[in-house]
């Protein structure tokens, strides 16, 4: 037999419909992230954190929900490009994993910096996050240039957070 009968056509990818479907499962567990994030901040945000001396640069308040409802977005599309670009959750889990670290971290950072009232904390649990969205990004490149790219102002906006939250640290000690 030659190796011209023995080839195989290449695999197609997931039908419009799965594609779709998975699209609102990345969606779903962002947004679900978020408002878990979200509901532990607003706990905080008009007493607590109204209260503490905040650094020059610190945006109105109103800024906020709108840049992370923007990054957001992005971030759920982002892997969702991963998983299409990979084919399967097998072949993107490496990417998906480290999504899904940077993901937790997030959450993480709201409940350790708002929930706990901890700005020290928050600085620990911050530059962790930092490291694991660099990571998430050069793991997204390997599978999709443009996922990769989704994701870098969701970096540059956390590294804005890092020093919010450095300075908060440091102005409330």
């Amino acid at each position: 037999m030659s190796t011209e009968t023995t080839r195989r056509a290449p695999a197609a990818g997931p039908s419009p419909l799965v594609s779709l479907g998975c699209l609102f499962i990345f969606l779903g567990i962002v947004f679900v992230t978020a408002a878990a994030g979200g509901s532990v901040t607003a706990t905080s945000v008009g007493g607590w954190y109204g209260g503490l001396a905040k650094p020059f640069l610190t945006p109105a308040p109103w800024v906020f929900p709108v840049v992370w409802n923007f990054l957001y977005f992005m971030m759920a599309i982002a892997a969702w490009l991963v998983w299409r670009a990979a084919g399967s959750f097998d072949k993107a889990g490496f990417a998906l994993s480290l999504f899904g670290i940077q993901l937790s971290l997030n959450l993480a950072w709201s409940i350790v910096f708002f929930g706990l009232k901890s700005p020290v904390l928050g600085v620990a649990v911050i530059l962790v996050l930092d490291v694991a969205i660099a990571g998430t990004i050069w793991a997204f490149l390997h599978a999709s240039r443009l996922a990769a790219l989704l994701m870098l102002p969701y970096l540059a906006w956390t590294l804005f957070a890092t020093y919010l939250t450095v300075a908060i640290a440091l102005l409330n000690a």
